[in-house]
């Protein structure tokens, strides 16, 4: 059963990969030969203004094909996890209904995941008020206090969380206050679920050192493009560091260049190598994903290729279902 009430189980076609490996292009591609739109799932294209330091896709190809989740907020705005996943399920639901197959394309593993396993996330989000009076605590009776705290009312959560990891000790604490439940309870509820969708997940990679060298490349060109004039404008704006936007990888750097606090050079090196261990971080996550089919481009691979494998798979699972 879907959230509606439906019957039906809503196909759905997913592309993942690291930073910088190529998921865009090849997304273009495959949603012109399906026929259907782009579902974003990247936590940094949901602000606004940021566009060349988040690779948004260009006016031009939104245009060619229509990419849902990009530009819902301001940068100085929280976005959770939870968030997403309630606008994807509607954005699924909203394309499946036009007779398209909902087609997920992003690096960010948490927002995939959240929504093919359809965690259970409480029903009142997040707190700033209830965030902000544990923050104090913290200050000055120690993380000890909390953590003890957190032994008490959710001891299953305690056993995972450690004791020196303030911000999910807090999250824990916050989510028990707002949901009269512990946060433990969502894992368990999360595990009791059936999804509502049929799935088809593939994973894009390439050696390594080709997607270092393609990293290292797209940074030059972000660079080349604007970017650093794009930061000066939010600045000029007056998005800070302490607006989540401009925490992103890339946009903080930048940030502490142009507040003098490192030079231009070391900005450019530390988001090079930042978005490396980024990117490893990503594979290491989808890597654990046992549904997920890895296509490894080589040289020789373009993306036509590529396109004719997903489609193969995905016109004898998918396409059939979208138009009954």
């Amino acid at each position: 059963m879907n959230r509606t009430g439906d019957s039906k189980i809503i196909p759905l076609l997913v592309l993942c990969g690291p930073t910088a490996v190529g998921k865009s292009s090849l997304a273009m591609e495959l949603s012109q030969i399906i026929g259907t739109d782009i579902i974003s799932a990247d936590s940094a294209q949901v602000y606004k203004y940021m566009d060349i330091g988040t690779a948004k896709p260009s006016l031009q190809d939104q245009k060619l094909i229509k990419h849902h989740l990009i530009d819902l907020i301001d940068p100085d705005q929280d976005f959770s996890v939870a968030d997403y996943q309630k606008e994807a399920y509607k954005t699924i639901e909203a394309v499946y209904s036009e007779g398209k197959v909902p087609f997920l394309v992003g690096g960010t593993g948490l927002y995939i995941k959240a929504v093919k396993d359809r965690y259970a996330f409480g029903q009142q989000g997040a707190d700033s008020t209830i965030r902000n009076y544990y923050l104090e605590i913290a200050e000055n009776k120690g993380l000890e206090y909390l953590y003890s705290k957190l032994e008490y009312l959710d001891p299953a959560a305690a056993k995972i969380i450690h004791p020196n990891d303030k911000r999910r000790i807090i999250r824990a604490l916050e989510v028990y206050d707002l949901e009269g439940k512990p946060i433990s309870q969502q894992v368990n509820e999360t595990k009791q679920n059936e999804s509502c969708y049929n799935t088809l997940t593939f994973a894009l990679n390439m050696d390594r050192e080709s997607l270092y060298s393609r990293i290292d490349e797209r940074v030059d060109q972000m660079l080349q493009k604007g970017f650093e004039e794009e930061v000066r404008m939010l600045m000029a704006r007056g998005f800070d560091n302490s607006s989540p936007g401009m925490r992103i990888l890339g946009y903080r750097q930048l940030l502490s260049y142009l507040s003098g606090e490192i030079s231009f050079e070391t900005a450019v090196n530390e988001i090079k190598k930042q978005t490396r261990n980024f990117a490893k971080r990503q594979l290491t996550w989808f890597r654990s994903d046992e549904s997920i089919t890895w296509l490894n481009l080589g040289e020789s691979d373009s993306n036509d290729m590529l396109s004719e494998k997903i489609y193969k798979k995905v016109k004898d699972l998918l396409l059939p279902q979208a138009n009954k």
